[in-house]
């Protein structure tokens, strides 16, 4: 049993003065394996004085010296890798292969933001002004409970290379995870203040940061209703937003994709972190003239999956993260029944022979109408609508028929055919017969998804203000 009671401040751990204290439950065994005591408003305020003192000295380095910290972040995230993988299982029941690759990019973001900082020009020359990029200032970064040490470092790299000291708050929910990444940030030995972290509630810490104005920043990754809560209380301080908010991205199987290989894709897509990411590919948009070949294959590919302990590495889909994450999915798959929707695969309850952990069967439905609650709500657990198009056309449209525009996915064998319908498609990134994102790629929403821009060039930049001098 692990008890945490500290915070990240001002370069050393320091008890927290809040009282409310949670229990951690892996969720693959349903066991308390630890207790969290919560950071409080009076915390926040702390955090966001260090930093601002930090701020100060931060924001007057160098580029060289922003290299150097951030390639002693790299080393250090990346000494604590395996750490890293195994708090992700115990905690969150990430699948091994899932966990390994969080761990792997945590360290990795560092490394990528580097080689951005080396080709970017902090001073350029418009007209008759010097035109010079300066770091915006104290930055709160808000981290989902889903993608804990790869969010949290990707958001620190960016705002350490743009000379911003930041407050890191990630969900209460991750006590173990948020800790040994922070004792990795610490080990980097940054100048006191210039990293904070405490772990808070969204209406306590979270609120204070979005309405101190102490805050110049606000980098959110989450719900949309949240990051719509935090957008209007920036206002009254102007902070600078960016919110990378819900999805339910759709995954366009043309038809002259490769079936055999393009609907495994999609199904990974779908179920990519057990079902519970933002970017999942989970609706499925297939030519109508070939759904019964489709749901064959799907019934197939989901047969093979397995479903079990997070650590095994033949394990395709673990644990969802909590009981009221189980709860809300099994009540998304009786609306799907309850609506009309065909089950392909999977359903209601744990798979047979679990019959402890937040295990949810993989759950596919077909004749889903863009109506239904499963087509429209981001259920972020592994359920899959699968809809028809008739053509090209039909096809973009049910695509588009969302709130969301997150991230898309496209299957053909046709290069220029698949560049032309992404072209069409209403989202912040689209994947071309693949899965994997490019992470030096700008990550971000249209729509309801959000606003600005993450990673490399773009994720940088978010944290600078162009200022301009000119002379006479």
């Amino acid at each position: 049993m692990r008890h945490f009671d500290h915070a990240y401040i001002g370069g050393t751990f320091v008890p927290v003065s809040g009282d409310e204290v949670i229990e951690t439950i892996d969720p693959t065994t349903e066991r308390v394996i630890g207790t969290a005591r919560l950071a409080n408003r009076a915390d926040a305020r702390q955090a966001i004085a260090t930093a601002g003192d930090a701020q100060r000295t931060l924001g007057l380095t160098t580029k060289a010296e922003r290299i150097d910290m951030l390639k002693r972040l790299r080393a250090a995230v990346l000494a604590r890798t395996d750490d890293i993988r195994d708090v992700t299982i115990e905690e969150y029941g990430g699948p091994l292969s899932r966990a390994k690759w969080v761990s792997q990019y945590a360290s990795q973001s560092f490394a990528n933001t580097v080689d951005v900082l080396e080709g970017y020009d902090l001073t350029r020359r418009i007209g008759d002004a010097d035109v010079v990029m300066q770091p915006v200032g104290v930055s709160a970064l808000i981290v989902p409970w889903n993608s804990v040490a790869g969010t949290m470092c990707s958001k620190l790299a960016s705002a350490i290379a743009a000379g911003c000291a930041s407050i890191i708050k990630p969900s209460e929910f991750a006590p173990l995870q948020t800790r040994v990444v922070a004792e990795a940030l610490h080990a980097a030995g940054l100048p006191a203040g210039a990293v904070n972290v405490l772990l808070g509630r969204g209406d306590d810490v979270g609120d204070e940061l979005g309405t101190n104005p102490g805050v110049a920043r606000i980098s959110f990754t989450g719900s949309t209703p949240t990051g719509q809560r935090i957008a209007r209380a920036a206002v009254a301080t102007m902070k600078r937003v960016t919110l990378a908010l819900t999805g339910k991205s759709p995954a366009l199987l043309l038809d002259d994709a490769d079936f055999e290989t393009a609907v495994p894709q999609a199904l990974n897509a779908a179920f990519m972190n057990n079902g519970q990411a933002c970017v999942a590919g989970t609706r499925l948009l297939v030519p109508r003239s070939r759904l019964a070949e489709v749901i064959a294959l799907v019934r197939g590919t989901v047969a093979a999956m397995r479903v079990g302990d997070p650590r095994d590495p033949a394990t395709t889909i673990g644990p969802l993260a909590s009981r009221a994450q189980y709860e809300r999915v099994q009540r998304y798959i009786r609306l799907g029944l309850d609506q009309g929707a065909t089950l392909v695969a999977g359903g209601e309850g744990r798979p047979d022979g679990l019959s402890t952990g937040y295990f949810v069967k993989p759950t596919v439905f077909a004749d889903v109408r863009g109506d239904m609650d499963i087509a429209r709500d981001e259920i972020f657990g592994p359920v899959l609508c699968i809809q028809s198009y008739e053509d090209e056309d039909d096809a973009v449209r049910l695509a588009n028929d969302s709130a969301y525009g997150l991230q898309a996915y496209v299957f053909s064998s046709r290069p220029e055919r698949a560049r032309r319908m992404a072209l069409r498609l209403e989202a912040g990134s689209v994947l071309v017969n693949r899965i994997v994102p490019d992470v030096l790629a700008p990550f971000g929403g249209v729509k309801q998804s959000g606003v600005g821009r993450e990673l490399g060039r773009f994720g940088f930049e978010s944290f600078l203000e162009p200022k301009a001098i000119v002379t006479g």
